[in-house]
C-alpha cells in the first residue's frame, strides 16, 4: 500500500477559474445573442463536450452556427485566457511534498495545455473527462483515479477537493474525504493541516 496521503483536485474552480461566465459575457457583448441564451444553449451540449462525444473543433462549429460574427481563433484565445490561475496553484509544490496529487476535471484537455504544463511537475496523474469518455459525478471516473494511485488499496486515505458539492456523493461512498473549495479560497489554508493529520 502507498502510505502517502492522496490529494485529488478538481481544476476549474479550484486551480483555475471557470471559463463560463466571463467567456459567454464577452461573446454576447459583441453579438445579437444574450449571455443567458448562450449559457442555456451550452448546457444542452455540455455533457457531450465533457465526455468527448463532441470534439473541440465541433464545439466551435456549433458556436459559429449560433453567432454570426465570430472569429473562432480569437474566441478560442479568449476562452483560454479566461482560465486564470487561482491561489491554490501556488500551493502545489508544498502539497506535493506531503501528498501524492491527482487531477480530476470535467473539461476539454485542448483548452488546458498551458495549465497542465504548469502543474505536471507536481502531480502523479491527470484525468480529463473528454479524454476518458466519462465525467463527474459518474462513479467510474473516480474509480479510474483510484487505478492511477500506485499500490492502491481499499480504505486508503484520499482527500478530494471540488467546488461543486454534487460531485461529492460518489466519493463519499468510496470512502474518500471531501473538502469544498469556497469562492474566497479559504480552503487552501486548511489543506496542509488536514493532510498532515490524515483526518477530517
Amino acid at each position: 500500500m502507498n502510505s502517502k496521503p492522496q490529494l485529488v483536485l478538481d481544476l476549474a474552480g479550484v486551480l483555475v477559474s471557470n471559463f463560463s461566465s466571463s467567456f459567454w459575457r464577452r461573446l454576447s457583448q459583441s453579438n445579437d445573442i444574450s449571455f443567458q441564451d448562450l449559457r442555456e444553449q451550452f448546457d444542452t451540449i455540455r455533457k457531450d463536450l465533457w465526455t468527448g462525444k463532441i470534439r473541440e473543433d465541433q464545439f466551435w462549429t456549433w458556436l459559429s452556427n449560433r453567432i454570426d460574427r465570430i472569429n473562432i481563433e480569437e474566441a478560442r484565445g479568449m476562452l483560454i485566457e479566461s482560465l486564470e490561475p487561482l491561489p491554490a496553484m501556488d500551493y502545489l509544490a508544498s502539497w506535493s511534498r506531503i501528498a501524492d496529487i491527482h487531477i480530476l476535471s470535467n473539461h476539454c484537455k485542448e483548452w488546458l495545455e498551458s495549465t497542465l504544463s504548469r502543474i505536471e511537475p507536481f502531480v502523479k496523474s491527470i484525468t480529463i473527462s473528454n479524454q476518458v469518455g466519462l465525467r463527474k459525478p459518474e462513479l467510474e471516473i473516480y474509480k479510474l483515479v483510484e487505478r492511477n494511485i500506485e499500490n492502491y488499496e481499499l480504505n486508503q486515505w484520499i482527500l478530494y477537493i471540488d467546488d461543486q458539492e454534487k460531485n461529492f456523493k460518489p466519493v463519499i461512498n468510496l470512502g474518500w474525504k471531501t473538502l469544498l473549495a469556497d469562492n474566497d479560497h479559504k480552503w487552501t489554508e486548511v489543506v496542509e493541516p488536514i493532510i498532515l493529520s490524515n483526518s477530517l
